[in-house]
């Protein structure tokens, strides 16, 4: 009964809370834990001291969809082979797990009567199609996954009481205005791996959003979209085509403490543009085409890890990365990669790196043409 164990987590958890996710169930406030894959994220990998639920009595309803496990009001139907969602689903279900299945279409009574349903997982099916109306019941569902699938639009009419979306891995070209609306609860939004350009995102499309994190990643960018959320404590847009960083593109979203850009294409970051994120701790500008460091680092108090490995930089100044004299940094570094540039780096000077807290927190290596 191991893949069950992942979905025990989910009965305990509170109320989701803003910037890391600790887990596959889990949204948290932690500062050190990364977010898993998709191949964690499936249950594959089991995390110990979760109860064993062959020892647990089982759901008090007598109802279970014939081939799958019920536990606990969890009902898990994957690995199946559906076709549809199953019938005789416990009315009492909080959550229901149908990944990995044949599934093509969401239709309008499928989740009828579900109305305690807490997370719905149809992650890696082939559903293209879901009615406007199929999300009504589930007027607590807090976590939907829908990734991996053939979606070519967001879903409408979400669920209100929606706090995390999982949508990555579509084929979705648009974000009109007015899909999100009436979600002031959601704090989470994974939509990377879909054809994405900044055209695609209509001007309002997140109005009302309150946005902790966000994903944009493997799209179509080419620049820093300016209408996101200014709630946004995590954004990350790695694996798009951006190509510069220009001065008032950060203006809004100056509440960042982690903001992803690796794996794209920018050659130059404005001097100024860094200044509009006061609280940000994490920079990711890895696998990019920059030649030297970017200006505005010694002026980011909180700033503790800058990913820099895998560009052009071909000199690091001694004042590149800490404030100038009685500069004050509020938090040291304790993560520099510089690895894969064209530094000299015997021509480093060690004051260079006076504000991270020791030689193991820089990172250089063999530069490679």
């Amino acid at each position: 009964m191991w893949p069950l164990w992942p979905l025990a987590a989910l009965l305990a958890l509170s109320q989701a809370l803003p910037f890391e996710q600790k887990g596959f169930w889990d949204f948290t406030l932690d500062d050190g834990l990364p977010m898993l894959n998709d191949e964690e994220a499936s249950g594959a990998d089991t995390t110990s001291g979760i109860p064993d639920l062959d020892s647990l009595p089982p759901t008090y309803s007598a109802m279970c969809p014939f081939g799958c496990h019920c536990h606990l009001r969890v009902v898990q139907c994957s690995d199946l082979g559906l076709k549809a969602v199953p019938k005789e689903i416990s009315p009492d279900t909080t959550l229901l797990d149908l990944q990995n299945n044949d599934i093509s279409e969401i239709r309008k009574d499928d989740f009828k009567g579900l109305q305690h349903l807490y997370a719905l997982v149809l992650v890696n099916n082939k559903i293209s199609k879901i009615h406007e109306k199929a999300f009504s019941p589930l007027r607590k569902l807090q976590k939907l996954y829908i990734s991996k699938n053939h979606l070519v639009e967001i879903p409408p009419n979400l669920p209100s009481s929606l706090v995390e979306l999982r949508i990555h891995d579509n084929r979705i070209r648009k974000v009109p205005k007015g899909v999100f609306s009436g979600l002031s609860n959601m704090n989470c939004i994974e939509m990377g791996g879909n054809p994405l350009e900044n055209s695609g995102f209509e001007p309002g499309a997140f109005d009302g959003l309150k946005l902790n994190y966000l994903r944009i990643s493997e799209a179509k960018l080419t620049g820093i979209p300016k209408d996101l959320p200014e709630t946004l404590n995590e954004l990350h847009l790695d694996h798009n085509k951006i190509q510069a960083i220009e001065l008032e593109d950060l203006l809004r979203y100056s509440k960042l403490y982690r903001l992803g850009l690796g794996h794209n294409q920018i050659r130059m970051i404005e001097n100024g543009s860094l200044s509009f994120l006061p609280t940000l701790r994490e920079l990711h500008l890895d696998n990019n085409k920059l030649s030297r460091v970017p200006a505005g680092l010694p002026d980011l108090k909180l700033l503790q890890v800058v990913y820099l490995h895998t560009n052009n930089i071909t000199e690091v100044g001694v004042n590149d990365f800490c404030p100038v004299g009685f500069g004050v940094k509020r938090a040291y570094y304790n993560g520099i990669s510089l690895f894969g540039n064209p530094v000299p780096y015997w021509e480093v000077q060690p004051a260079t790196f006076r504000c991270a807290t020791d030689r193991l927190a820089i990172q250089f290596g063999n530069y490679k043409k």
